[in-house]
């Protein structure tokens, strides 16, 4: 088999020169696709639910607002103007099906000949502005709504169309900024689905390139500090580019579709390919310093390395496909998308790396500056700590862990958008606008259901969706609310001489049945926003502010306990539903895919260090060292108050599945010096001298290259990069120093 891979080393390079070449022209097909239902869980009863729902209606966020800011006043006939027309403009983008703003807005006023209309904002009338003011910031309808509470921003609401997706966001989008722009407004935010579609897209795809970027300067340096050479530094990156190439044409052949996740494919394979090499490299340097030829120095670098290497790269794959259990899509994707890649590397090193090094002489690869004796100083110390010192060892990772038990206790789940949001972008700058000056952006959308042979239209029915609007109002957390009750309310003010004290429901049928024949000149495509068509259904739309999912799943339980208190459940049975509620159980499932994923990835584990060293007590000596930084991680969590979301609960399975990697050299290097020396004290000697370097080096790798998604925008990337920076730092600590004491205590005579 050595001969074998020494005669074909140039016609391994040649294929994967060529492959490198084919995946490259396979790049362009590459697609990137964003939309919020991907984060939706599947499977979720709630979902299905709420699928059902917007069938019957239409989704909760198919709309978008354009805030159009006037810091003097909105109340100003060229700026009232300039926003009608806007609005008018709107109607013939594409994609939208509809939009208004407060000038279109009329009152219904009753007359001697009928039912006639008066503006809200007479805006060709100055002279009533004072007034109309007065009037529409305590009115219910469009105060917070359609304009801010201190009136200095109108809202131009835009529906568009269900479920609208990345191709059709962006074409809106193109032609609404240019609208904008042609208006000149003062300032302007955007909030809504097919914005945050077109632009957290490009940011992804920014984050990519500059990820990439900044991963390849930083690990040349790093092996440029290693090696000395500038070939060598040539070499890695080579290698490394070939196996990122290889596998984004891989993804781009089977049809993988990039999603929010993909901004950690460049930083993935550029830290694992780059830890394959410095082993590899590391290794081939060091046989050819014990006088070994390059032939041979290659040969025992792939059996020794190879293996130990072919056994990481295992694991981290484990750790990336733990993520399937998550009901989560991109999380999934990123599980599979991740495993794939970290075997490409491995196979793109172990095949092609060797062939191209086994080339090269040590002269060729490592500066005759030697740093050999400073780093056999520096472990030779560190070995002798582990040595004498195990008590102390022993204490305080007893210490440490009570430390992170402690931290793990102060993790909340308690996430909010705006810290999912990239910081200092217009995106986030109109976020904030809107949850300060209207009724935040979360939906939460409540289904009534009529019973006992009864209509929603039925004033009895409508009573009781009016009890429920008014506790949602007493709560003091719940924005705007809009129902087919507001006609009832509209027509009771109206025919009460338009006081605003009378903008509320009839008090009782008489009156309701009153104002049958002005429901009859509503629109019916208006009715139907709200009623279904079989009139057993009804929709109350609310929005909420932006308090935290724990805070308002506790906030939607007390709904729910008021509901079932207060309402006649043999008129109407209420559920709550909505993207808000959807997309906030993900912190269940979050909490219930983390304990399973690690439980999967720990027992995997325990089978492939079984297969490798056939000792229970070696497969227990290599977890403990590996658990401790999943504590350390949780801890940091809670110490930086840093809320555990979908996006941020990947780290664990990924800090194990890398952690564990150090262990697996490790406790390689020393099964092979136990065999050779037969001596113990020997084999850890020369397992600190040669692997602990290694495992240095390739965690100082791993440190700056995950430590590279701190230059994102992107919270959850920069968490994520934190987390599993300083958290490898812990695991390189435990390996060696908490691992061969327990080496000495448990596993005397353990490998065979």
């Amino acid at each position: 088999m050595e001969n074998t891979f020494l005669k074909n080393r140039k016609s391994i390079i040649i294929a994967f020169t060529l492959i490198s070449v084919l995946s490259l022209l396979l790049l362009p097909r590459l697609k990137f696709g964003f939309s919020f239902e991907q984060f939706f869980p599947d499977g979720d009863e709630d979902l299905e639910f709420f699928q059902d729902f917007i069938s019957e209606f239409e989704s909760d966020d198919n709309f978008l607002l354009i805030a159009v800011e006037r810091k003097d006043g909105v109340f100003d006939s060229i700026f009232l103007e300039s926003v009608h027309q806007f609005s008018l403009d709107c109607r013939s983008l594409p994609h939208v099906t509809e939009s208004r703003c407060l000038t279109q807005m009329k009152n219904p006023v009753k007359a001697p000949f009928g039912v006639t209309t008066v503006p809200v904002i007479h805006r060709k009338t100055p002279a009533l502005y004072d007034s109309d003011k007065e009037q529409i910031l305590n009115d219910p309808r469009f105060a917070n709504t359609l304009i801010d509470k201190n009136g200095t921003s109108l809202v131009v609401s835009l529906k568009t169309e269900d479920l609208i997706g990345l191709p059709e966001s962006k074409s809106l989008m193109e032609e609404l900024n240019a609208l904008i722009e042609d208006y000149g407004f003062e300032d302007h935010y955007i909030l809504g689905r097919a914005y945050f579609q077109q632009e957290l897209v490009e940011m992804k795809l920014w984050e990519m390139i500059i990820s990439t970027l900044i991963s390849g300067v930083l690990v040349s340096i790093m092996m440029f500090l290693i090696f000395r050479k500038m070939k060598t530094v040539f070499l890695g990156l080579i290698s490394i580019g070939i196996g990122f190439v290889v596998f984004m044409g891989i993804l781009s052949l089977m049809g993988r579709e990039l999603n929010a996740m993909a901004a950690l494919y460049p930083v993935l394979m550029v830290i694992v390919g780059t830890s394959d090499v410095v082993h590899i490299l590391s290794k081939y340097l060091d046989e050819i310093k014990k006088g070994n030829t390059k032939d041979n120095a290659i040969i025992v670098t792939i059996k020794e390395i190879g293996l130990a290497t072919l056994f990481t790269s295992l694991t981290t794959a484990v750790g990336f496909l733990t993520l399937l259990t998550s009901k989560i899509g991109p999380i999934r994707d990123l599980g599979m998308n991740g495993a794939l890649g970290v075997m490409v590397a491995y196979v793109t090193v172990v095949l092609f790396t060797t062939s191209v090094i086994s080339f090269y002489s040590k002269d060729d690869l490592m500066s005759s500056i030697e740093k050999n004796k400073r780093w056999d100083l520096i472990l030779d110390h560190w070995y002798r700590y582990t040595l004498n010192k195990p008590r102390q060892i022993v204490f305080f990772f007893i210490a440490f862990c009570l430390f992170c038990f402690y931290g793990m206790s102060k993790v909340s789940t308690n996430y909010k958008i705006e810290k999912n949001l990239p910081k200092r972008t217009q995106i986030t700058k109109a976020y904030n606008f809107f949850e300060e000056n209207y009724s935040g952006f979360r939906p939460m959308e409540f289904a009534v259901y009529a019973k006992g042979g009864k209509n929603v239209g039925d004033y009895v029915v409508l009573k009781e969706i009016d009890k429920l609007e008014q506790y949602l109002n007493s709560t003091g957390s719940v924005g705007s609310i809009a129902s087919v009750t507001a006609l009832h309310k509209s027509i009771h003010k109206m025919l009460n001489g338009n006081k605003m004290d009378d903008y509320r429901f009839p008090q009782n049928e008489k009156d309701f049945q009153k104002q049958e024949k002005y429901l009859l000149k509503v629109p019916k495509d208006f009715q139907g926003v709200f009623v279904s068509k079989d009139q057993k259904k009804a929709r109350v739309s609310t929005r909420v502010l932006d308090v935290g999912a724990d805070v308002i799943s506790t906030m939607g339980k007390d709904i729910d306990q008021w509901i079932a208190s207060n309402l006649n459940t043999e008129i109407v049975d209420i559920k709550r539903t909505g993207t808000g509620i959807i997309v906030d159980k993900n912190a269940i499932y979050v909490r219930e895919n983390l304990i399973q994923g690690l439980g999967l990835a720990l027992l995997i584990v325990s089978l492939l260090m079984g297969f490798l060293y056939r000792s229970p007590v070696m497969v227990l000596i290599s977890l403990v060292p590996n658990i401790v930084p999943l504590f350390f991680a949780a801890a940091l969590l809670g110490y930086l108050n840093f809320e555990l979301d979908a996006g941020i609960s990947i780290v664990f399975a990924l800090i194990f599945g890398i952690a564990v990697d150090d262990s697996i050299h490790f406790l390689s290097k020393y099964k092979l010096s136990l065999s050779k020396y037969n001596n113990q004290e020997e084999a850890m000697k020369i397992t600190f001298r040669e692997t602990g370097k290694a495992i240095i080096f390739t965690t100082i790798i791993l440190f700056f290259g995950f430590l590279v998604l701190m230059f994102s925008n992107s919270p959850p990337s920069i968490i994520v990069g934190l987390l599993i920076s300083i958290t490898l730092i812990s695991a390189v600590i435990c390996d060696l120093t908490l691992l061969p004491v327990l080496i000495r205590k448990f596993g005397k005579r353990p490998l065979k």
